[in-house]
């Protein structure tokens, strides 16, 4: 499985749609509006490399209303248990 995260700039009056549209296409699994420098972030999931061509630039980059997106290749996932366990010292807890 391979993760990307998405960072985009819509046009103001149309973020709502483009998020809708975004979230219904093949690989897209979120799409989050946000504050700060971009106004969405969509997080593509797809089986293998090449299938993010198909999923960005061959989708998502076409969609109305997108004015620009920068996108970043996930090398590792960390979730909560794999932090507690990398944090770790094998000390028990008191």
């Amino acid at each position: 499985m391979v993760t990307a995260i998405v960072m985009i700039t819509a046009e103001v009056d149309q973020i709502p749609e483009v998020a809708e549209v975004i979230a219904q296409l093949p690989g897209v699994s979120e799409v989050y509006s946000t504050t700060g420098d971009f106004d969405l972030v969509a997080i593509v999931r797809v089986r293998a490399h090449d299938d993010l061509a198909e999923a960005i630039p061959g989708g998502l980059n076409k969609v109305a209303g997108i004015i620009s997106t920068q996108t970043h290749i996930a090398f590792r996932a960390y979730s909560r248990h794999d932090l507690d366990a990398a944090f770790s010292i094998g000390l028990a807890d008191a």
